[in-house]
This record gives structure tokens, sequence and C-alpha cells, in this order.
């Protein structure tokens, strides 16, 4: 059986390492592991989406809460199940079935804990870049998710959209 080297293999025109969707991921990957190493494993990055929007946000209800963090009802809903578990939230319930989600005291001091390390989280993210490269990215992710937020299975919804 002859040995195919790999300069002989066949790239088809693509290399993976270019692919925007391959690097998207890895990027996500290495964000929620340095998120963790950064902040340890008290809540994930997306529980900490959704306290910090209900710190900015008190007393959204669970279906605006996702619309602000783009989640769909149901992973919103199940996050807030845990969130309560774990003493952060309260949930109280509106008319028509709604719940209404508010920080708890715990919730308040866990987010006062972690948000000095979500800034030094960002400043590793980026460290090597430079300042303007990191802009750059930060402005470029932007754009991207706003041109394309109607592809999300929960597109992002805020204010009285």
């Amino acid at each position: 059986m002859e040995k195919t080297h790999a300069a002989e293999t066949p790239t088809f025109g693509l290399d993976l390492y270019d692919e925007p969707g391959h690097l998207i991921r890895r990027a996500h990957q290495i964000a929620v592991a340095m998120f963790h190493e950064k902040l340890g494993r008290e809540v994930t990055p997306v529980q900490y989406a959704v306290l910090r929007m209900l710190l900015e946000c008190p007393g959204l209800d669970q279906v605006t809460l996702a619309q602000r963090v783009a989640l769909d009802t149901s992973t919103t809903a199940d996050l807030a199940v845990r969130l309560e578990a774990k003493g952060l939230i309260v949930r109280e319930v509106l008319p028509r079935r709604q719940r209404r989600l508010l920080l708890t005291p715990a919730g308040e001091a866990l987010l006062t804990r972690l948000i000095p390390s979500v800034k030094e989280l960002r400043a590793g993210l980026f460290e090597g870049m430079g300042e303007d490269d990191a802009e750059d990215l930060i402005r470029l992710l932007r754009k991207f998710v706003h041109l394309n937020n109607e592809q999300s299975r929960a597109p992002l919804r805020v204010g009285d959209e």
C-alpha cells in the first residue's frame, strides 16, 4: 500500500483553520476555559450573563430576559430554576403564568465579587493583541452578530423590538 504524505493530502480549496465557523467555535471554547480559570465554576458564562442583565434591569420577566440575552425561553426557564436553587435569584409569579426575576442579596454579592475578575478576564483574552486589535475584534464581532442576529434560533431583542 502506497503511503500518502501530508504535502500530497488534498485540501479541496479549504483550510479548516481559516474557516470562520471553526475559528468562532475555537474562540468560544478558549473564552469559556479562561472564564472558568479566572472566575471558577460557581456560574457558567451564560448564567453570569443572566445575572448581569438582572443587575442592570431588575425584575425582568423570563421572556424579556431571554430576548435581552439572546436565549430561547426554555433555556432561560431552566437557567432561572438553577439560579434560584443556588439562591442567586428569586422568581415571582406574575399574571398569565409569567415569572419576574430578581437578584437575591447572595446574587448581588456574587456579582460584586466576580465583576473585577471579569475585567481581568477581558484583559487576559486580549493579551498580546494590542489595544487597537482588541477594539477591532470587538467591533467586528458586534457587527457580525448584528448582521446575522435573525439567523439565531434565539435572536437578541432589546427595547421595543
